[in-house]
């Protein structure tokens, strides 16, 4: 009762698991629609220098023609020259300067003993050029207004009055202390020299430069500038069927396209644009699901993965929406190419390939000029995916981005000289928005770990860093069973060269190949390639007893690596390494000394499972060739051949590769490899044929 009660659990999780991969795509369908844009979408594609090969198309409203980027800044650049620098008069000043300047005078006078029957007819006569100076006013002149002039136009203001004036019209504290001099007449040069000094030491500008109120009319002139010129009446034709689309009608359709998207916002029906968009998301999400069940059924079987596909291409659409929330300048600026970045490196080309369309093909909906759109994001998306085979160097992602870079200026100039026909009429600027976007594709390297941690999938990238040999875990393998560590380096190697020439991962069976008997940690000396001494700890223990120690580092090792969070696709060859075969020495050994005796052979049987992938079918085949030649007394090429072919042949007869997807053909060239490599690793000379 008990045990059919576990059987349907079994059952209804396995059709709770089934069901629950179109839930995630139904809603992932929603999540998508609900945020998306719910406007009708204007339904023409139109680029400058092309034929507009629909039919003729007629106003249904009356627009305002926009004026291009360069013409409003243009526009723009020419109000801001025409506003005119405010200087305020500070009438004050002449006050403050004329009193300082007679109570120095008297002073100065009466410490040279000049003579007192000129002293009021100086004081008067300087104390009246200086007025004048002042009433033609002191300007002091700012080479932000000069650009290369010697003069330029102001407006002095004066009890909020303006008058235009030219710098050569005021003086300047130069041309000032200049006129001050050529004009001050005195008969006593002592009494002039005291004069001049006494003005050089306090003339100053009294027009002073108001930098905010200057500011504030040169934002105000800006403003008011008009972003239109002329308007396209309801019922006039737009552009023929057949004519070329020039600057002018090209600016008509750019007019009529912004101006219908600004209406559609409120007069569009939502509910049917959002059944449209259900439509298209659904398809195209239903067309991934068919794409993994007909080519990639591990990640269709596997919830977790195929959750992560879904949540890269909600956050891709999310990261559209937002941008055209907030009306970004340009839609160029998201990273469209992390997807392809992230899904080559956690899975394959292929899927890269699909999945970065499928989200391109749903974007282009959204987007302006979406032929363009798609044009620039599926060239960059496939650059992205060959150019990082494998992320094994940090470098690469760099060197990636430079690639992308790369075809984005390829696109873009060559779109911009299709457009515009001239280097000169290139707006430059437009290009920054790809540069953000490709340094924004950096993020690729962080999201990677963190979709390893959340998701349990194992890149390259950990791969790499578990064969490091200074892994914590390596290093304490190397330290408690040398013997065991060197073993393992020697299967790393041989399956490693195995499985790279018939095809498979070989950092995968390599890191596999390092953790498959970590188990052996815990009873090292139980171990023959531990063993220092003649003596083994088998000796004085029963058979069965000396089989289960043996059997146990399995467990041990699955315990070892969950503790220590490594990948289950590394766990899997610690698991698969031994397959369901028998501890033969023991075994035989039991049989031969206890014949009297009912042996239950499940005793002396590892649990198993048998190797299911290429990876750890090769891994259990180096592993039992490489502990077998370990025997060899006097290794030669007929010893080497005979063990190899020994081994490879049980493996076979005990059914141990049954679930694995390596041909004959595969075989052959595994044992082929292998004996090369044991031959090199034992120094055995290999007897060329001779030829006739």
């Amino acid at each position: 009762m008990a045990k059919l009660r576990k059987n349907s659990h079994k059952v209804l999780y396995r059709k709770y698991s089934s069901n629950l991969k179109y839930v995630m795509m139904l809603l992932t369908v929603l999540a998508i629609t609900i945020f998306l844009p719910k406007q009708p979408r204007f339904r023409y594609e139109f680029e400058k220098g092309k034929v507009w090969l629909n039919k003729d198309l007629v106003s249904p409203f009356s627009f305002a023609i926009l004026k291009t980027n360069p013409q409003v800044a243009t526009d723009k650049q020419d109000a801001l020259n025409h506003v005119l620098p405010v200087y305020k008069l500070n009438k004050e000043l002449l006050n403050s300067i004329t009193e300082a300047y007679t109570n120095e005078f008297d002073v100065k006078w009466s410490s040279n003993a000049l003579p007192n029957e000129l002293r009021e007819s100086t004081k008067a006569a300087s104390l009246k050029l200086l007025r004048e100076i002042y009433d033609k006013g002191i300007i002091s002149i700012s080479n932000k207004y000069l650009k290369g002039r010697k003069n330029y136009d102001f407006s002095s203001l004066n009890n909020n009055i303006a008058v235009t004036k030219n710098t050569q019209d005021v003086f300047t504290v130069k041309t000032a202390l200049n006129y001050f001099n050529s004009n001050f007449k005195s008969t006593d040069l002592k009494a002039k020299e005291i004069v001049v000094n006494l003005v050089e030491d306090r003339l100053q500008p009294n027009l002073i430069l108001d930098e905010n109120l200057t500011a504030t009319i040169q934002k105000n002139t800006v403003s008011s500038i008009s972003t239109t010129s002329g308007m396209v009446q309801k019922g006039e034709i737009i552009v023929a069927k057949d004519n070329v689309i020039d600057d002018e009608i090209y600016q008509k359709l750019h007019s009529f396209r912004e101006t219908y998207e600004a209406q559609t916002k409120t007069i569009g029906d939502t509910q049917q644009v959002f059944l449209g968009q259900v439509l298209l998301v659904g398809f195209v999400i239903a067309l991934l699901m068919v794409f993994l069940f007909m080519f990639r059924k591990d990640i269709f079987a596997d919830n977790r993965q195929l959750s992560l596909l879904l949540l890269v291409i909600i956050m891709m659409l999310f990261a559209l929406t937002w941008a055209i929330r907030l009306n970004l300048p340009s839609l160029y600026y998201i990273p469209f190419c992390i997807v392809p970045i992230i899904i080559r490196i956690l899975f394959d080309t292929r899927l890269a390939l699909y999945l970065h369309l499928l989200v391109i093909l749903i974007a282009g909906f959204f987007v302006p000029n979406s032929f363009e759109f798609v044009f620039y994001q599926t060239t960059a998306g496939m650059v992205a995916i060959y150019s990082i085979r494998n992320l094994i160097k940090r470098e690469q992602l760099l060197l990636s981005a430079c690639f992308i870079l790369s075809s984005y200026f390829i696109c873009f100039l060559g779109i911009a000289l299709l457009r515009e026909g001239s280097f000169e009429d290139i707006e430059w600027i437009n290009f920054v928005p790809f540069i953000i976007s490709v340094l924004l594709s950096l993020l690729a390297y962080p999201l990677i770990y963190a979709f390893e941690r959340m998701f349990g999938i194992t890149s390259d990238v950990a791969l790499i860093e578990l064969t490091n040999t200074n892994n914590k875990l390596l290093r304490e393998l190397a330290y408690k069973a040398p013997g065991t560590f060197q073993h393992s380096l020697q299967v790393a190697n041989l399956a490693e060269a195995a499985i790279f020439k018939i095809g498979g991962n070989s950092l995968l069976v390599r890191a596999g190949a390092l953790y498959h008997d970590m188990g052996k940690i815990e009873n090292p000396q139980y171990f023959i390639e531990n063993q220092n001494t003649g003596l083994s700890p088998h000796d004085k223990l029963p058979y069965e007893q000396s089989a289960q120690i043996i059997i146990k580092h399995v467990h041990k090792g699955i315990e070892i690596a969950r503790k220590h969070q490594l990948p289950e696709s590394v766990i899997d060859f610690i698991r698969t390494h031994h397959g369901n075969t028998r501890v033969d020495y023991f075994y035989q050994s039991f049989l031969k000394n206890s014949p009297e005796k009912f042996v239950d052979e499940n005793i002396f049987r590892y649990p198993g499972p048998i190797p299911f992938s290429k990876e750890t079918g090769v891994l259990m085949l180096a592993d039992s060739v490489e502990a077998a030649s370990r025997s060899l007394k006097n290794p030669d090429a007929q010893s080497i051949n005979d063990l190899v072919e020994r081994i490879i042949d049980y493996k076979l007869e005990q059914n141990q590769l049954d679930n694995c997807e390596i041909t004959l053909k595969d075989l052959e060239t595994i044992k082929l490899i292998f004996k090369t490599m044991l031959m090199s690793i034992y120094h055995v000379r290999i007897d060329y044929l001779q030829t006739v």
